[in-house]
């Protein structure tokens, strides 16, 4: 478009100052993120934003053909984003001053003689002017913001390498870390371990100060405050169809036992062991104690459950589960029937067998308590045999 031929450029660039204090009072005076009256530098750096602005436009009219350096107004974005703002109030800024400038023309039309033509041409220009303005400061602002997230995922992932490490980190380290990744360390945290076969999965919609490790050799992520109002329900919920599993509830200084505790649990569960996951391990720390030692459990179980050994397995199926029902929930016939669904004679003539077994182990209650770790993982290694 070439509206210069009748335009006094000169003429309107020495108004310049003039149209930019107009501009900067508009803005101070309508939009309050701008209004720093007592800030000389804020004031200094709008100003020749203000006229830079309005200088490039009228070197767009006097030459439409010249490169434009768009990086001044992603420099601005730039400055936007550093000051925590959206482009909102920057966009208006924009626009009150596009309003202004098309005023003062619309007042010079007829001193300076520009035509109809010519005037709607300029008031054309100004607009599309302003949405160049626009873009370049829009690419400054998410470059600004992209910096931001990324250097702020970076310090995160430190910081849950620090809070992951072992030996752990000094606290002074990751308070010092966790101030620069604008993370608010929490009295107790749990960790997820997800299984490593899901790790190329996509992300779940977590809460913000969830600290993610999803690219580590075991994929995993840090939750603060999990036993807090609302926050179980919100990592069910991210969890929801992952086989992952939850580490128990821990100091901060503790997060790495609530994840390794979390990785013990995922085993189980690829073996069977414990039900496919998004598990708790607080919902089964009896199991996962059980199986810590796994030799050693299966040492005692030989030692406790010989007097089992010689009967057919079918015997001694019916005749562990019996015992473990009595050791769980009474010695009353009547109610290990129902835990059982059988007939409270069948129960009593179990127990007589059981007695004839065991003799007086049944009586003392060191033994009971080591039949019971023995029957429970005896149980849970089965129940693995049958679980899909």
């Amino acid at each position: 478009m070439v509206i210069t031929s009748e335009i006094p450029v000169q003429a309107l660039r020495a108004g310049i100052g003039r149209v930019s204090a107009e501009v900067i009072e508009e803005i101070q005076t309508r939009i309050p993120e701008y209004a720093r009256p007592s800030d000389e530098i804020y004031i200094k750096v709008v100003r020749m934003a203000v006229e830079q602005a309005i200088e490039g436009f009228l070197d767009r009219v006097e030459n439409p053909g010249a490169p434009w350096d768009p990086e001044p107004f992603r420099l601005i974005g730039r400055g936007e984003a550093a000051e925590g703002r959206n482009l909102e109030p920057l966009q208006t800024a924009m626009r009150l001053g596009a309003r202004v400038c098309w005023r003062r023309l619309t007042e010079l039309a007829e001193p300076l003689r520009l035509s109809p033509q010519t005037l709607y041409d300029l008031g054309e220009a100004i607009f599309v002017y302003l949405d160049q303005l626009a873009d370049a400061a829009a690419e400054g602002f998410e470059e600004a913001r992209a910096h931001t997230a990324g250097e702020t995922e970076r310090r995160r992932g430190h910081l849950l390498d620090l809070l992951l490490s072992r030996p752990p980190a000094s606290a002074e380290a990751i308070a010092e870390l966790a101030k620069a990744a604008g993370w608010r360390r929490p009295r107790t945290v749990a960790c997820v371990a997800f299984d490593d076969r899901h790790a190329a999965y996509r992300a779940p919609a977590l809460p913000p100060d969830v600290l993610t490790g999803l690219d580590r050799p075991v994929p995993c992520l840090l939750a603060p405050d999990p036993t807090g109002p609302g926050q179980a329900q919100l990592l069910d919920q991210a969890l929801r169809g992952r086989q992952a599993a939850i580490g128990p509830a821990v100091p901060l200084s503790a997060a790495a036992t609530s994840l390794r505790w979390a990785r013990e649990a995922l085993e189980l569960s690829r073996r069977g062991i414990l039900p496919r996951g998004p598990l708790r391990c607080a919902d089964h720390m009896a199991t996962l104690v059980v199986f810590k030692d796994e030799e050693l459990v299966g040492t005692l179980a030989q030692a406790r459950l010989a007097p089992l050994a010689d009967l057919r397995p079918a015997q001694q199926d019916r005749l562990a589960e019996t015992l473990l029902a009595w050791l769980r929930h009474g010695r009353g016939a009547g109610e290990v029937a129902a835990r059982l669904h059988v007939h409270p004679q069948t129960v009593r003539y179990r127990l007589r067998q059981l007695e004839e077994l065991f003799g007086d182990q049944l009586a003392d209650p060191d033994i009971r308590f080591e039949l019971e770790i023995a029957l429970r993982a005896r149980q849970a290694v089965q129940a693995s045999t049958t679980r899909p």
